[in-house]
């Protein structure tokens, strides 16, 4: 098994292709959780119009900014990261409405 080093720590490209390379397992498997909530929602919201909520997909993204800044990441590229994100959870949640 590879040792996975914090970012900092890693001194050959091996070393960050596999801390990215887990990394992203685990974001993947962050994201199946945040669908499961869109299937919650999904089940709970009474009409397909509700779904799309404009002042919710402000304060999400607004909320991932936030926390960007915070962290010292890029805000905007979080920004972004969360409009497509938001965006594609409204999609798998219309979706879901649609099969129930």
């Amino acid at each position: 098994m590879t040792t996975i080093l914090a970012g900092p720590d890693c001194t050959t490209m091996t070393e960050v292709r596999a801390g990215v390379d887990a990394l992203d397992r685990e974001l993947v498997a962050l994201l199946a959780r945040r669908f499961a909530y869109m299937d919650a929602a999904a089940r709970i919201k009474p009409a397909r119009g509700h779904v799309r909520d404009e002042a919710r997909k402000a304060q999400v993204i607004a909320n991932a900014r936030a926390e960007a800044v915070r962290l010292g990441v890029p805000e905007d590229a979080v920004g972004d990261l969360w409009e497509t994100l938001v965006e594609a959870s409204i999609a798998y949640e219309l979706a879901a409405f649609d099969r129930r």
